[in-house]
């Protein structure tokens, strides 16, 4: 069996998500001992953003017509789509940023779709965990409730387009601990990142023996 996990921290030595993705692998590959872990790290090795240009117009260009660029282009985002076929299970440890989804994830996301098409479900069936945090509060009842606009994304395209069988853990208040002014959140800070930790255990066993 083959588990695929990608993260996408820009701060990987104090990355919340890869903390609690670290769970889940950790739940897996005890239950799978010396199987193979396939990573990427888009946070700490970035894709180019502009070759999405040219992997997307070169499936539109007949292969004798296309340039070393587009050739070039396409390959590596086939090796993506690779990636996840060949993949039993992935991780994903996705941080929220700005409000939305981070350019290296959406630079990863497109390429994706440029070399599979956009309507293929590269991940049918499979079991996929996203694990997801917010340095504040963006839930129900908060000033920023309907500001994350990463989350809502990320499922359309991993559970409705690629079709996963997906589970998201998320985790809030990951800046309460460091940033000023946020003392008085930083109990529930706590609760939520032991809550996640918990979570993140149980969904790792449950993985490990589909």
């Amino acid at each position: 069996m083959t588990l695929f996990r990608l993260d996408a921290s820009i701060l990987p030595a104090a990355s919340a998500s890869a903390e609690i993705a670290d769970v889940v692998e950790a739940r897996w590959t005890a239950a799978h001992p010396g199987e193979k872990v396939v990573r990427r790290h888009l946070g700490a090795d970035p894709l180019p953003a502009h070759i999405w240009a040219s992997a997307t117009v070169a499936g539109f260009t007949p292969e004798s017509e296309r340039t070393p660029a587009q050739r070039e282009a396409l390959a590596n985002a086939r090796d993506l789509v690779e990636e996840l076929a060949s993949a039993d299970v992935v991780i994903l440890a996705v941080p929220f940023y700005n409000f939305g989804v981070s350019q290296h994830v959406k630079t990863w996301v497109d390429l994706v779709i440029a070399a599979a098409g956009p309507t293929t479900p590269v991940l049918k069936g499979k079991p996929t965990v996203l694990v997801t945090v917010r340095g504040g509060g963006y839930g129900p009842g908060t000033p920023r409730d309907g500001w994350d606009h990463s989350t809502p994304y990320l499922r359309r395209i991993l559970a409705d387009v690629w079709e996963a069988d997906l589970t998201v853990i998320e985790r809030e208040l990951t800046l309460a601990a460091t940033t000023p002014g946020m003392e008085s959140l930083r109990d529930l800070a706590a609760e939520l990142r032991t809550r996640a930790l918990e979570e993140a255990d149980k969904v790792g066993t449950g993985i490990a023996t589909t």
